[in-house]
């Protein structure tokens, strides 16, 4: 899947690739999600042939109404009972994503298959939350109703009808506008809630429950009486986090060198974990987007200015990350990067593709292995320093990497990625890749002073690399942003921060002593504590985090 059209390809547990979407229900929601909660049309047709072939349609016509659209809703009734957050049994409420615009080809089946769905489980059973785009005319600041109004013409005629319109706007919606809406789109004014800008993304739960989503949801799926499963939100601990956030002064300067760099999404669970170390270090995060083609020589020459200007955000960066990535377009400027912050004592992250670049700028400037290379970059190169994994297929593309939760041991106890980790033996991270460091290159690299501080289970396969006398260098094969969460951010991210703002010995030390900075910690000792005020009242600063709800809205079906 290219980053270019898709954004990040989001990697799950059980190794399933998915939708960047799924990335931020796990993020909001603290959930561990499987490929099965992400479908999509190939799944469903793939599905559908597969019973033909073994004759279970008894040789009827196959078509789209009743066969693919009975195999979508047979997919969302056998997802919605397995559960995600850790606890037993199934869940009280499946939230279903269907992405993309009304009208589109793409969706059709999927809004046949909900039309059905809504009709055979009938009312109390089925809330649809349509969202919508209210825009607002620059000349006059007149918000418009007619795009809300056809999308919702559109989605009737196809058989669905909201129960409540969540408008995505600039500015919070007017009342006459409100009413606008509710009188062509027969949709109660209550249920119609205003989705505008805010100051970060952590107040969009607040927003909701400001205008009371949650009470219009339970009311259309008949939840809201007093014995009900629905519980009031706990969302102080939210407020709090959100509030830290709008406080925040100091700056961190991290330099993001990557190949995507003109698509932000391309790198989102890497920019969201940077984000969560650095509201858990009380720094305003500052990402610097360096294209790593532009810091190599080559660029020099035919765009001077572009080399000057990525070499100048590098060199002002408090940390630089490498990301991961295929390919062996600038590959040389991530080496270049790695080098740069290996002789600058200038905290460092690599990330998959990020650790294995780092291998080799190090076996080529401190070893003196001038031809070092992935045999990725350069198959016939004599000394390959990360090679293509054995169980790897070079002919099927297709889910044949080395994917999901994989277990990685700490070799060195003493190093600084075990001690962010708090001192644990092992930890379960998920990995994406191909090619890995060469084992038998390792005791060569350690010899010369490369520590590979965590290992698989079989201590043939690197997963954490550092350089014990540097302030920061770190590199990891698998990928930490995926499981960083806003209230337990990625133990490598906050050492990277951590060492970009000076903090990374007290960091270390607390999580030594089992008291990781965070939210939670910070705010019991009193040492920051901003005012919170609700309804006009101050509000004291709870002592921990919790989770919240997040609706999105984007490209295919999610359960």
């Amino acid at each position: 899947m290219s980053p270019f059209e898709h954004g990040e390809v989001f990697v799950l547990d059980d190794g399933g690739e998915v939708d960047l979407d799924l990335g931020n229900y796990e993020r909001f929601l603290d959930i561990k999600l499987t490929r099965d909660n992400n479908i999509t049309t190939g799944k469903i047709y793939q599905s559908v042939i597969d019973k033909e072939r073994k004759g279970e349609y008894l040789g009827k016509t196959v078509q789209v109404v009743p066969h693919i659209t009975n195999a979508i809703q047979e997919w969302i009734e056998r997802v919605a009972k397995i559960p995600v957050d850790g606890k037993e049994g199934p869940a009280d409420v499946c939230v279903i994503e269907l992405g993309g615009t009304i009208g589109d080809i793409e969706s059709m089946p999927f809004i046949e298959a909900l039309g059905q769905f809504s009709y055979r489980v009938g009312p109390g059973n089925f809330c649809l939350v349509h969202v919508s785009l209210v825009p607002v005319l620059n000349v006059v600041g007149e918000q418009k109703t007619k795009p809300t109004q056809h999308s919702v013409r559109g989605l009737r005629g196809l058989g669905l009808t909201p129960n409540i319109l969540a408008c995505r706007s600039t500015k919070e919606l007017e009342e006459n506008v409100k009413e606008k809406l509710s009188q062509f789109c027969h949709v109660p004014a209550a249920n119609i809630i205003t989705l505008y800008d805010v100051s970060n993304i952590w107040r969009i739960p607040l927003l909701l429950h400001e205008q009371k989503a949650h009470e219009a949801i339970l009311k259309v799926l008949n939840l809201e009486r007093m014995d009900s499963i629905a519980r009031e939100p706990k969302l102080d601990e939210w407020i709090a986090r959100a509030t830290i956030f709008d406080t925040l002064h100091d700056t961190v300067r991290i330099a993001m060198v990557g190949k995507y760099t003109g698509l932000s999404d391309s790198y989102l669970s890497v920019l969201k974990a940077l984000l969560h170390a650095s509201v858990d270090c009380h720094r305003k995060l500052v990402v610097d987007w360096v294209a790593s083609t532009d810091l190599e020589d080559s660029t020099a020459i035919e765009a001077p200015d572009s080399y000057k200007t990525a070499w100048n955000l590098l060199k002002g960066a408090g940390g630089i990350l490498v990301p991961g990535g295929f390919g062996d377009r600038g590959v040389q400027g991530k080496i270049l990067a790695a080098k740069y912050a290996r002789e600058k004592n200038v905290p460092y992250l690599g990330i998959c593709l990020g650790m294995q670049i780092a291998v080799v700028e190090y076996a080529r400037h401190v070893m003196n292995l001038t031809d070092a290379n992935s045999t990725e970059f350069d198959p016939n190169t004599k000394t390959p320093c990360v090679i293509f994994m054995p169980e790897g297929s070079k002919t099927h593309m297709g889910a044949t990497m080395r994917l999901g939760s994989r277990r990685t041991f700490f070799k060195i106890a003493d190093c600084k990625s075990s001690k962010l980790y708090g001192n644990v033996t092992y930890v379960d991270e998920r990995h994406r890749h191909r090619y890995e460091v060469n084992p038998d290159m390792v005791p060569e690299f350690e010899n010369a002073g490369l520590q590979f501080v965590g290992k698989d289970d079989t201590g043939r396969r690197m997963e954490i690399i550092e350089i014990p006398n540097h302030r920061y260098f770190v590199g990891a094969q698998f990928h930490p942003e995926f499981k960083s969460r806003p209230s337990k951010p990625s133990p490598l991210f906050v050492g990277l921060i951590a060492a970009a703002s000076g903090q990374l010995d007290r960091v270390l030390q607390d999580r030594c002593t089992g008291h990781a900075v965070s939210e939670k910690h910070v705010l019991s000792n009193g040492s920051y504590t901003p005012a919170i005020h609700q309804n006009g009242h101050p509000k004291k600063l709870p002592n921990g985090l919790s989770n919240g709800t997040y609706y999105g809205n984007g490209n295919g079906v999610h359960a």
